[in-house]
């Protein structure tokens, strides 16, 4: 739900957050030239070592987006010796890109022989069976592209790998490894699902309030009817067809089965469904 603007217009922003949360965001997505850009027109100070950090951070990214991962994984080892000795998940995917660029590259028997020596290791741990099985299934298709696993083999699973990559970096480096922008999205977003919900919630007690009302009038009327059916046949044993009353007085109750107070029930209960 969209809060109304004109409830926090009045609220004061310092240009400085303002400014932090955009030169994080560059900092963090290697944007070198617009770092210096925005640092020059703003004012504001450059982070020591932000420049070369960025540049050595850049390199690595480039190279696992663009398929290099050996040399990804080189770059990171000087950067960060023990990262990936210790992020296993990450050595293995970036490990699995090289591994791809084999396939693609139609370097099967490198590809197989790359696959024993490197990933196979992985296997003796249950999460990367499934994977390890994905990629080896591409070495059975001819156009890898076209195979149920084509996804392995896309932009956006190099993209996917050098961001991880990328986060794991900065983490090592004592660096956050979210920027501030997507944090505050990241809030922002939860925040307006507990609004949601709880407005729900409260939607939802009020119906199940009306709902049980109904119910109450509903039973209440009903027992009424069944109470003046006995009544009846007490009083009437012999004027009265037991059978013509019982009949008469279903006829009753189902009449009041049409009362308005009913309707609204089978009219809310359809609006819970849908």
């Amino acid at each position: 739900m969209d809060v109304d603007p004109r409830h926090y217009n009045h609220v004061a922003i310092n240009d400085n957050d303002i400014h932090n949360i955009v030169l994080s965001y560059l900092v963090h997505n290697c944007y070198k030239e617009s770092v210096e850009s925005f640092v020059a027109s703003t004012g504001m100070k450059q982070p020591a070592d932000c420049v070369e950090d960025m540049e050595k951070r850049k390199r690595i990214f480039h190279c696992a987006v663009e398929g290099n991962a050996l040399k990804a994984i080189e770059l990171t080892e000087q950067l960060a010796p023990d990262l990936l000795e210790k992020n296993k998940e990450l050595h293995f995917d970036l490990l699995s890109l090289h591994f791809v660029e084999l396939v693609c590259s139609k370097k099967c028997t490198e590809a197989l022989e790359f696959a024993q020596n490197q990933l196979t290791p992985f296997g003796k741990v249950e999460k990367y069976v499934s994977k390890l099985e994905d990629f080896m299934a591409l070495l059975a298709y001819e156009e890898p592209e076209k195979s149920p696993m084509f996804h392995l083999l896309s932009l956006d699973y190099r993209q996917q790998v050098a961001d991880s990559l990328n986060r794991a970096v900065l983490e090592h480096s004592n660096l956050p490894n979210y920027t501030a922008m997507e944090r505050l999205i990241q809030q922002t977003t939860v925040v307006r699902q507990c609004i949601s919900e709880e407005n729900a919630k409260k939607l939802m007690d009020e119906t199940l309030g009306v709902s049980l009302a109904v119910l109450i009038s509903c039973s209440l009327a009903i027992s009424s009817s069944l109470g003046q059916l006995v009544l009846i046949l007490a009083s009437n044993r012999s004027q009265v067809n037991p059978r013509d009353a019982i009949l008469s007085q279903l006829m009753k109750i189902i009449l009041k089965l049409e009362d308005p107070t009913l309707v609204t029930l089978r009219r809310i209960t359809f609006i819970e469904r849908a």
